[in-house]
């Protein structure tokens, strides 16, 4: 912002439209940091679909100081792996990346999501 109150022009020339809404949120204020995700089912092999969301989530993570984190949607135990777990990180840290301490499972969540469930229930906001 400006001393009138106004926003800065930022500059967004040659970027795609993805960072040139990360580069207006960041500078506006909107958002003080970026945070992306990497969300693979772990019911096979990477494709190359999955390297581009990985480049594209890890390195904007990266080109904005921000942070990625690695969510598997271990949501369909019967076909998941933990040969797919293992070579998913392998990959990811082949095409240079890395999540740190930032590794999470959908299934972590399961109780808050049912809970949730039930209170939208109780409010009369949701229905089975």
């Amino acid at each position: 912002m400006n001393d009138s109150g106004k926003q800065d022009s930022v500059d967004t020339a040659g970027k795609d439209f993805i960072r040139t809404i990360v580069t207006e949120d960041l500078a506006s204020g909107k958002h003080a940091e970026i945070v992306t995700r990497f969300p693979p089912e772990p019911n096979g092999y990477l494709h190359i679909g999955h390297v581009m969301s990985i480049c594209l989530n890890f390195g904007i993570a990266d080109e904005f100081g921000g942070r990625c984190n690695l969510r598997f949607d271990d949501t369909n135990p019967l076909k998941e792996d933990q040969d797919f777990v293992d070579s998913i990180e392998a990959d990811i840290r082949w095409l240079g990346f890395d999540w740190e301490d930032r590794l999470f499972h959908a299934s972590d969540y399961f109780e808050d999501f049912y809970n949730c469930a039930v209170k939208l229930i109780e409010d009369g906001k949701a229905y089975v």
